[in-house]
């Protein structure tokens, strides 16, 4: 059968419900679904294991780029948080899980950490700037004001780079046609996913830095 409108993910769920709700096999008999479906499960299955190591490659390539493994985790901490916007578009729009989605997570991950270690660059410039400055004095309000200030030199590009990615994917969202019901299945998890990495990158990793950096500081009172 050919199918118009819906992906065959969703088409297959609705259709083994209505099947199971419907018809009672006798015994000796059952179905299988095959076609495109028999091949999307196994590219499924493939996922189960591209995408584990999608994850492990990122955390290699940011151990070492910070040479730290306090730094690569909370990089990766970072990342299941930026995908929740993703999972919520998905919802929203009512997506199922399918090879397409996952092509599209990926690419977010990709992305959510390629910001975090923007940000985290940042705030270690303005860090080791305080630091060097206030010497032994330093202690967590300048901690804070650290923070503060590598946070905001990093709004306008954050901000910049979420509105370019979501400008040259919002046409396919929108797009009809052969492949559209593809391509939006990739384009629906980066685009809700911007949305939390952003937040995440602009607020979650500075608190999570703060954490990192001050647990051993003295605060004003003590530094004085």
């Amino acid at each position: 059968m050919d199918l118009t409108g819906i992906d065959v993910g969703t088409y297959v769920n609705a259709a083994q419900k209505a099947v199971q709700e419907n018809i009672d096999l006798p015994p000796g008999y059952s179905l299988m679904w095959s076609g495109q479906y028999e091949y999307m499960v196994r590219a499924q299955q493939r996922l189960m294991i591209v995408v584990p190591m999608t994850l492990l490659v990122i955390f290699l390539l940011l151990y070492l780029n910070f040479k730290n493994m306090t730094a690569s985790l909370l990089v990766m901490i970072s990342v299941p948080f930026s995908l929740t916007g993703g999972f919520w578009l998905m919802y929203l729009l009512g997506y199922n899980m399918s090879v397409a989605v996952g092509v599209g997570f990926i690419a977010l991950a990709g992305v959510a950490a390629e910001t975090g270690v923007v940000m985290l660059i940042y705030l270690d410039i303005s860090y080791r700037k305080f630091r060097q400055t206030f010497g032994d004095r330093f202690n967590r309000r300048h901690l804070y004001a650290a923070i503060e200030e590598g946070s905001a030199l990093r709004v306008r590009p954050k901000i910049m780079t979420v509105v370019t990615i979501m400008a040259g994917l919002a046409p396919i969202m929108w797009s009809q046609g052969a492949g559209s019901q593809v391509m939006k299945r990739i384009a629906a998890p980066m685009i809700g996913g911007m949305v939390s990495a952003t937040l995440l990158t602009l607020i979650v990793v500075p608190v999570l830095y703060g954490l990192w950096k001050g647990w051993r500081l003295p605060d004003e009172k003590n530094s004085a």
